[in-house]
């Protein structure tokens, strides 16, 4: 038995040795980076890439200024929206794979994963072909009658981005509600069944409690990425859309503001860690009712 045990352990000892040195140095990386970032933040901008002396005025400056919370809260509504949408969506989905697809369940999820095979950047020119002034919605409606010019809604507003980013991220939340969903032990539904719960019922007093925690992972994989998103409002989006991840982006380029930048970039990902906190609490809670 010792021996059995021994000569399994051995295989998982020799991995972890053989990835060390890689995730060490990946790890060292990423520490590197995240500290030149926090640095940065706190440099004065004197034309320089890495500024001079220390301050507190790319803060002050994001916590005071009206255009600068403007866009921070604007970020935080598109991407709440956004994860709204996409989770909301994304159970159905989910619940047939899980439940009834039957022998459909590898072509849909082989076509729920399709999108991952091109680029992210060509599903929004995608979508920026259909809703532009003369794209395919607008030239539906005028061949359908329905208008009788093109309609400047589709295209340039933040339902635009809500839209694009909902598709672009829709796998992200449809795969770990799937996982939450398989592992409900199915006999919990007989005993529901059983006890003259009726299939709705059975739904959402067993179903989606015992789903919350994929919920919730698909809820913060989706908001993570979509709150520092740039491309989406930068080509769909139009000036009314502008996210903090645009304003990161210029700060870095056309600006060449690193320690502004730096500032936002440390507010993102500052957001971003207090929504995984929350996250994580949820989760606990709901599985320790």
């Amino acid at each position: 038995m010792a021996s059995s045990t021994a000569s399994a352990m051995r295989p998982t000892g020799f991995s972890a040795a053989m990835l060390a040195p890689g995730l060490l140095v990946t790890c060292l990386f990423i520490l590197a980076a995240l500290g030149l970032l926090v640095f940065l933040a706190f440099r004065h901008n004197d034309g320089s890439l890495l500024g001079s002396g220390l301050t507190i005025e790319n803060f002050i400056t994001l916590a005071t200024d009206p255009l600068y919370i403007r866009i921070i809260l604007r970020s935080l509504l598109i991407a709440g929206v956004v994860t709204c949408v996409t989770v909301i969506t994304a159970y159905p989905v989910a619940y047939y794979l899980s439940f009834h697809a039957g022998k459909h369940r590898r072509l849909i999820l082989f076509l729920v994963t399709l999108p991952f095979w091109t680029s992210y950047l060509l599903r929004v020119f995608a979508w920026k072909i259909v809703l532009a002034f003369n794209g395919v919605l607008n030239s539906a409606l005028l061949g359908g009658g329905l208008v009788s010019e093109p309609t400047t809604l589709f295209i340039n507003t933040p339902y635009a981005v809500v839209v694009t980013l909902a598709h672009a991220y829709a796998p992200f939340a449809i795969l770990p509600i799937l996982v939450s969903l398989d592992v409900i032990p199915r006999n919990l539904l007989e005993a529901a069944a059983d006890l003259g719960a009726k299939p709705f019922t059975a739904l959402l007093r067993v179903t989606i409690p015992n789903s919350m925690p994929g919920v919730l992972a698909g809820a913060v994989v989706v908001f993570v990425p979509t709150v520092g998103d740039y491309v989406t409002p930068a080509l769909v989006g139009g000036p009314d859309s502008t996210m903090i991840g645009s304003l990161i982006q210029a700060q870095f380029g056309k600006a060449q503001d690193w320690p502004f930048g730096s500032a936002l970039a440390v507010l993102v990902m500052l957001t971003v860690l207090l929504v995984m906190l929350l996250a994580r609490r949820a989760s606990k809670s709901w599985s320790a009712a």
